[in-house]
């Protein structure tokens, strides 16, 4: 049986990689924000940081289960040519094992340490992405990152259901805003890096229904993610300061959407993709401001 440190070339970095960190860290933001808002005051310390980590471990195993399957087609796109496994630097076993025991890890911290029903949604998130999504969605289908998105919307509810053991209507209009957030977000990423899926043979939407058609639908996921981030004003979850920054910040993502559509230059699709992720992350910071100040 081939030791898990057995690769000369691998290192602790390839590991590091191979969970994604930089997604992970935007996902743990989210589920941080959830939590925080399913309180009026300070979460509890305990769960505070047993609950991310827990999420954060699975999250990560899901992530390398990601790396695991599309290890062949990362080879041939420049910009997940360099990864661990697709250079050979980590090999089958060695990421599986690394899977399971970061997995295993993070639900029991959850199941034994948070609350059972948190373990269940953040495992249900985990094989979304990681089996249903990564595993069939993504070369089933171009709609592949809207049906499969719901997985990767899931941080805001695992962190409220580890601070109340709830799943309630507040927490589900934090689900609904990133999975509306995820097309435009994903897309414009898809159109700049066309020619490279078009390459490795995943059905994204610009490469089966072109780079328009694709735009029209950046446009429209874009206003339906305007609407849905309004949702907590009105629900009474945050006040004006929210909803002054979600309609500012949504300005700006229309701005870019239509941008993309009418004026499109080189660079475009990737600054859209660029301000999508700013936009999420500033969008949950209000939220959290305006919970605690106003």
């Amino acid at each position: 049986m081939t030791d898990i440190t057995s690769n000369p070339a691998t290192t602790w970095r390839d590991y590091y990689e191979m969970c994604k960190p930089r997604v992970v860290m935007l996902m743990i933001l989210t589920s941080v924000v959830g939590m925080m808002l399913a309180v009026p005051g300070m979460v509890p310390l305990d769960v505070l940081i047993l609950g991310n980590l827990g999420i954060a471990l699975v999250a990560a195993s899901g992530a390398v289960v990601n790396h695991l399957i599309d290890r062949k087609i990362d080879i041939l796109m420049k910009r997940t040519h360099n990864r661990p496994m697709a250079q050979g630097r980590v090999d089958v076993l060695q990421a599986s094992l690394f899977a399971i025991a970061i997995g295993v890890a993070g639900m029991a911290i959850l199941l034994f340490w948070v609350n059972p029903l948190c373990a269940w949604l953040t495992l249900g998130s985990f094989v979304g992405y990681a089996f249903i999504y990564t595993g069939y969605l993504k070369h089933a289908t171009p709609q592949n990152i809207v049906i499969g998105g719901l997985s990767g919307a899931m941080p805001p509810l695992l962190g409220w259901s580890a601070v109340t053991g709830t799943i309630e209507p507040d927490a589900l209009i934090l689900v609904l805003i990133i999975f509306a957030w995820t097309p435009p977000h994903f897309w414009a990423l898809a159109i700049h890096r066309k020619e490279e899926y078009a390459k490795s043979g995943v059905p994204m939407l610009p490469v089966t229904h072109g780079e328009h058609v694709t735009k029209i639908h950046i446009v429209v996921y874009t206003v339906m993610l305007v609407l849905a981030s309004i949702f907590p004003f009105f629900s009474g979850m945050s006040g004006w300061l929210y909803l002054l920054s979600a309609l500012a910040l949504g300005a700006g993502f229309m701005v870019w959407s239509l941008k993309l559509m009418y004026r499109q230059k080189p660079s475009t699709a990737m600054d859209t993709f660029k301000y999508s992720i700013v936009y999420l992350a500033l969008l949950f910071v209000a939220l959290v401001v305006d919970h605690y100040l106003f």
